[in-house]
């Protein structure tokens, strides 16, 4: 198959499922685009790929909990669990299609989860990229 027919093919897929994803998340990812803007002014947009490299990164602000991955698994299409045992939701918005739609409660879980993973605040980018990567799912 020619190259080009191939490309077109694989993103006449991926680009309306990409919209699709995303649709809901948009008002909380124009408001994480806004504040990235104010913290660096050669903000850019989100990235799918820093936001997959972000999610899979070993952190090590915490032993119990050294990546996101420790509770949400490698792959964010499958359910994942807490250290104390409680069932997660898939992060990916292709089978959870209502995560990082509320505002307030993704803001209430990036500040908790930042904090034991990371081992500090995230950043508005680093937010962004990581729900962009999720409504690549």
């Amino acid at each position: 198959m020619n190259m080009r027919i191939a490309a077109a093919c694989v993103l006449a897929v991926i680009i309306p499922a990409l919209a699709y994803a995303g649709a809901a998340q948009k008002p909380v990812l124009d408001a994480y685009a806004a504040q990235a803007k104010a913290e660096q002014a050669g903000f850019a947009g989100f990235s799918v790929e820093r936001g997959k490299a972000f999610f899979l990164a070993k952190h090590d602000a915490s032993a119990e909990t050294p990546s996101c991955t420790t509770c949400h698994t490698n792959d964010p299409t499958k359910p994942g669990q807490t250290r104390a045992g409680k069932d997660v939701a898939p992060m990916a918005v292709s089978k959870t299609q209502d995560r990082f739609t509320d505002a307030e409660k993704v803001e209430k879980w990036f500040t908790r989860n930042c904090q034991s993973v990371v081992g500090r605040a995230c950043t508005a980018q680093e937010k962004g990229d990581f729900i962009t990567f999720m409504a690549s799912l």
